[in-house]
C-alpha cells in the first residue's frame, strides 16, 4: 500500500455524486495545510470549492481537479459496491477511480514529496478544486477563477488531472480542447390533417433541406492541433404521436464542437444565414458551453513530455480530442493548461477502475513536473 493508493481509497470511499463533496476537499485541505498551504474554501450556492496556495511569488503552478463523480448507474451491475473500493488483480475499482480521485491523490502525494525535498522552492504551488465539474459547471471552477481574477491572482501553469491516457499511462496529454456550442432550434409550421396537406404546413419537411445543408457544410479544416469543426444533430422531435396529424412545430437539438479556426459568433451567423435562405419560420436558443483553448509547446508541455518519458519511457501525443473540461475556464486568463491523468477506458462506466501501479507512476510524473518548473 502506497500513500497515493491509501488516499485514493479514502477519496473513492466518499459518496460525492455531483454536486456533493462528501468531505473529500476537507481531507485534501488537511494534508495541504500540513505542508504550509493557505486553504480558502469557496462555496457558491450548493457547490463546495477550495483554493489553496503555498508561496506568495510567481511563477504560480496550479493543480486543478474535481471531487464530484457521476452517478453509479444500477449498483447491481457493479462487481462490487462503487463506493467501497476494492483491488482485484492489481486494479482499483470504484466510482471516481479514474475520473478523477486517483489523480487528486497523485497530486497531493507528489506535492508532499516535492515540498519535503524543496521546502524553499521558487514561486508558488496552488490547488483549485471543485465539486461541480460533472454537473452544470456554473458554481465551480468558473466562479473560483472569477474570484482570482478580481484580485489579480494569476495562474501561470495549470495541470488538470483529467483522465487523458488512451492505452497506457501518459501516451496522450490534452494541450487543448474544442469549444462547444449547442442550440435548440424550433421551426414553426401549421398543424393539420395528413390527408389535406394543402391546408397545413409541415415544419419537418421545411426544416429537412436546411438541416441537410448544415450537416454537409465544411465549417473549417482544423489545424495542427485541432480536427475540423463538427456539426451534429442530437435530437429531432415533432408531432402529436398520431400518424394522421401534420405537426405544427419541429424541435431540433444540435451541437458544434469547434476548433480555434472559427468562432462561436461566426458559427451562429452561418447557421442563421442557412435557415433564413430556406425561408424558415424559426426561433433558436444558443448555449455556449466552452470556448476552445490551446496550450502550444512551451514550459508546461515540455515539462510533461520530459516527465512522461522519464517515468514511462514514452513519447507522449498532444491531443485536443474529447469533450470539455474545466480547463476551458482557466485558459482564458492566460494560463498554460495541460491535462494529464489515468486511462479513460472506464470513466463514467460500471466498474470504473485504475491500475494500482499507475497511481504511483502518475504521482511520480506530477512530482517531476514540479521539479522542472519550481525546483
Amino acid at each position: 500500500m502506497s500513500d497515493t493508493l491509501d488516499l485514493a481509497i479514502d477519496l473513492i470511499s466518499r459518496e460525492s455524486v455531483t454536486p456533493e463533496d462528501a468531505g473529500c476537499q476537507a481531507a485534501m485541505m488537511q494534508r495541504l495545510a500540513a505542508l504550509g498551504f493557505r486553504n480558502e474554501p469557496m462555496r457558491f450556492a450548493d457547490v463546495d470549492n477550495f483554493w489553496a496556495r503555498r508561496g506568495d511569488t510567481g511563477p504560480l503552478f496550479c493543480f486543478a481537479g474535481h471531487t464530484d463523480v457521476v452517478p453509479t448507474g444500477p449498483r447491481g451491475k457493479w462487481q462490487s459496491d462503487p463506493f467501497r473500493p476494492v483491488i482485484r488483480d492489481g486494479v482499483l475499482y470504484g466510482r471516481g477511480a479514474a475520473d478523477m480521485k486517483g489523480s487528486l491523490a497523485a497530486m497531493v502525494t507528489a506535492t508532499e514529496r516535492f515540498v519535503a525535498r524543496h521546502p524553499d522552492h521558487r514561486g508558488s504551488i496552488a490547488y483549485l478544486i471543485t465539486s461541480d465539474e460533472e454537473g452544470p459547471s456554473i458554481n465551480g471552477t468558473v466562479k473560483v477563477v472569477e474570484a482570482l481574477e478580481a484580485r489579480n491572482e494569476k495562474i501561470d501553469w495549470c495541470l488538470v488531472g483529467e483522465p487523458s491516457s488512451n492505452h497506457v499511462l501518459g501516451d496522450v496529454v490534452k494541450n487543448g480542447r474544442r469549444g462547444s456550442l449547442g442550440a435548440v432550434l424550433s421551426v414553426r409550421g401549421k398543424q393539420g390533417h395528413v390527408a389535406y396537406p394543402h391546408l397545413a404546413r409541415n415544419p419537418v419537411h421545411e426544416a429537412a433541406p436546411a438541416l441537410a445543408e448544415l450537416a454537409a457544410t465544411v465549417w473549417d479544416h482544423g489545424n495542427e492541433f485541432f480536427p475540423q469543426t463538427t456539426f451534429q444533430i442530437s435530437n429531432i422531435h415533432a408531432g402529436t404521436g398520431a400518424t394522421n396529424v401534420i405537426p405544427g412545430e419541429c424541435e431540433v437539438l444540435f451541437n458544434f464542437r469547434y476548433s480555434t479556426e472559427t468562432t462561436h459568433e461566426e458559427l451562429r451567423e452561418r447557421v442563421h444565414a442557412v435557415l433564413d435562405r430556406h425561408g424558415l419560420d424559426y426561433t433558436i436558443d444558443w448555449t455556449l458551453s466552452g470556448l476552445p483553448f490551446l496550450t502550444p509547446r512551451g514550459e508546461l508541455v515540455g515539462a510533461a513530455q520530459h516527465a512522461i518519458e522519464s517515468v514511462a519511457g514514452l513519447q507522449t501525443e498532444l491531443s485536443t480530442a474529447g469533450g470539455t473540461s474545466d480547463g476551458r475556464f482557466i485558459a482564458p486568463t492566460g494560463a498554460q493548461v495541460l491535462e494529464l491523468g489515468p486511462l479513460n477506458a472506464t470513466i463514467h462506466q460500471v466498474d470504473e477502475c485504475v491500475a494500482v501501479d499507475d497511481l504511483d507512476r502518475l504521482s511520480a510524473m506530477y512530482e517531476m513536473i514540479l521539479e522542472q518548473l519550481l525546483a
